[in-house]
């Protein structure tokens, strides 16, 4: 059984660097909105090759590469978007018609 503390206290002692490790439960662990679920996705031919040659040099898997791609594409859409909402909220309000 894991050592019992209340959150404050745990708060406080992760807050000044100590080890809080003993109060976590490995097992039951989770990464909210990291995990992971299994989609099927096909390719053509030429798409797997490619990604082939693109992950070799990297020394990491096919799907490694599309992971990574994906990801940063989606991170660079969010942040157009997140800037799109920033420049919107600036400007002025349109006038009653």
């Amino acid at each position: 059984m894991k050592a019992k503390i209340k959150a404050k206290d745990f708060d406080a002692q992760f807050d000044k660097g100590e080890d809080v490790s003993r109060y976590l439960d490995r097992v039951k662990a989770r990464r909210p909105a990291q995990e992971q679920k299994r989609v099927n996705v096909d390719f053509p031919l030429w798409m797997i090759h490619a990604l082939d040659r693109e992950a070799r040099p990297l020394g990491v898997t096919r799907q490694s590469v599309i992971k990574m791609w994906l990801g940063e594409k989606l991170t660079n859409a969010s942040a157009k978007v997140d800037l799109r909402s920033a420049r919107r909220s600036r400007l002025p309000a349109a006038p009653p018609r």
